[in-house]
């Protein structure tokens, strides 16, 4: 079952996320062998996503790193929007949601 976690985007700046990744005991959770795929839509039924979120995956600290460059963030209009991170692992091919939410992006007025 995902983790749930809702998210604030400031409209046209750069949009980083750090997501460290522990298991019920506080270990730091292995992902070697792993992809990590994320993306936000306006609605779960929405045909396209509105971003795509870079990811990165740090092994050593079992951490993922979700970011968003400003000129994403200012193609994106202020409101609400869901998301999810999924991870993939290469050997196996299963896939497991473990974070999902709410983006909130709020507007700019500097352009």
């Amino acid at each position: 079952m995902a983790t749930k976690a809702n998210l604030l985007i400031d409209q046209g700046t750069t949009f980083v996320a750090e997501l460290n990744l522990a298991d019920d005991n506080d270990d730091i959770i292995d992902l070697t062998n792993h992809q990590a795929n994320s993306q936000m839509r306006k609605w779960y039924t929405s045909s396209n996503a509105a971003a795509t979120f870079t990811t990165s995956i740090n092994t050593y600290s079992g951490s993922i790193t979700l970011s968003l460059t400003a000129t994403q963030t200012s193609s994106l209009s202020a409101g609400r929007y869901v998301y999810d991170v999924e991870i993939r692992n290469i050997s196996t091919n299963a896939v497991s949601r473990i974070l999902e939410g709410i983006v909130t992006v709020t507007p700019e007025c500097t352009r």
